[in-house]
């Protein structure tokens, strides 16, 4: 193993110093206004993260668009991760996962008759086609732009795991980094996501200080709020309650196709069934020999009440996928999940930060 470590060491440590070369360049340029970057007369909100995978930016993402859906024309814009087409499309009745990526096809049917949703891989070109379409929309909130710098956002989100510090971190392909720790310093408002929930007053003094942001910039403190298991085919759900599911189960078969699925795993085990998981790449495409396997491994689970929990990301791509057997659409349910947040400095609200932070961008640029 270690011999294995140093190989890795050796070999993808001189491709993480050059990529945070490339990148620390790249910033440099836009720094220095070499590279220019697009202000719109539309309050644009970027949620990023400078590590790949699993820092929670979608629910974030869905607590941006409830806390501002009544107030505000919202439209939400993505690049579309994982879709099989390209270009600028804007989610319809008739929209797939492959054609808009699981999340936006997932924040389409949650939010759709509140908020445009839209993906495009240029996202100045995106934003521009929005207004162009429906120029009553007032607010639009870009998901996993930080590093697509060539937007000026009026309000920068940037979200990162309380487990894995930026500090510990490595550029990639070594460690997780997509850019440079200190990167951090160009966001407004920083969450630090996944928290514990018996966090101490110590433990919030050690991540501000392990973090020690500028004064202007905001730190805010999240953690998951799992919802009651909702069926992944309605239509079919088995009659018994399935909000008794998780208490009741003897067996569960855990899939998922996530960034993190450590603390999914973790919440179906504290119910007490006997809980057997299946783990996939983030945003796998479930593929026929995929969903045989999941057949085979439900069948082996013991107890007369066995049921599959899977993400509510992952339901997405199961509901639509073709070769999912009808045996298993009754007892195949997905674990919402919304974020809240413990702020122990103030009570002031991230939606009160975002407005506050807006009008800042707006009265510097006039």
């Amino acid at each position: 193993m270690k011999q294995r470590s140093l190989l890795a060491k050796m070999v993808l440590l001189p491709c993480s110093k050059l990529y945070g070369g490339i990148t620390y360049t790249r910033n440099k340029l836009f720094d220095m206004h070499l590279l220019k970057q697009v202000d719109f007369d539309v309050p644009v909100v970027s949620v990023g993260n400078l590590a790949v995978g699993g820092t929670g930016k979608t629910p974030h993402v869905e607590y941006l668009i409830r806390a501002f859906r009544r107030k505000r024309h919202l439209a939400v814009l993505s690049r579309g991760y994982r879709r099989k087409t390209k270009g600028f499309i804007i989610a319809g009745r008739t929209s797939t996962p492959s054609d808009i990526g699981d999340e936006s096809y997932q924040i389409y049917h949650k939010f759709g008759g509140d908020v445009v949703v839209a993906v495009c891989e240029d996202r100045v070109f995106g934003i521009r086609e929005l207004m162009r379409l429906d120029p009553t929309i007032d607010m639009i909130i870009l998901d996993d732009a930080f590093q697509h710098r060539y937007v000026h956002p009026a309000a920068s989100i940037v979200i990162t795991e309380y487990n894995h510090p930026l500090n510990e971190d490595r550029m990639l392909p070594y460690g997780r980094l997509r850019e440079p720790a200190r990167g951090i310093n160009r966001a407004d408002i920083v969450i630090v996501s996944k928290c514990p929930a018996n966090m101490t007053p110590w433990d919030y003094r050690e991540t501000v200080n392990r973090y020690n942001l500028f004064p202007s910039q905001y730190l805010f403190f999240s953690h998951y709020a799992y919802q009651p298991l909702c069926p992944v085919f309605p239509d079919i759900a088995t009659s018994v309650p399935y909000l008794d599911w998780l208490t009741s189960a003897d067996s569960i078969l855990a899939v998922a196709g996530i960034g993190n699925p450590r603390p999914f795993v973790r919440h179906l085990k504290s119910f007490g069934a006997k809980v057997k998981v299946d783990i996939f790449a983030d945003h796998h495409q479930y593929t026929k020999k995929d969903i045989e396997h999941i057949l085979s491994r439900y069948k082996q689970l013991k107890g007369k009440q066995r049921i599959i929990v899977t993400t509510e990301k992952d339901a997405v791509r199961l509901a639509a996928n073709p070769y999912f057997p009808h045996e298993l659409k009754a007892v195949t349910y997905f674990l919402p999940i919304e974020v809240e947040f413990a702020n122990p400095y103030g009570d002031i609200a991230l939606e009160d930060v975002v407005e506050k932070t807006i009008a800042e961008h707006f009265k510097d640029k006039a």
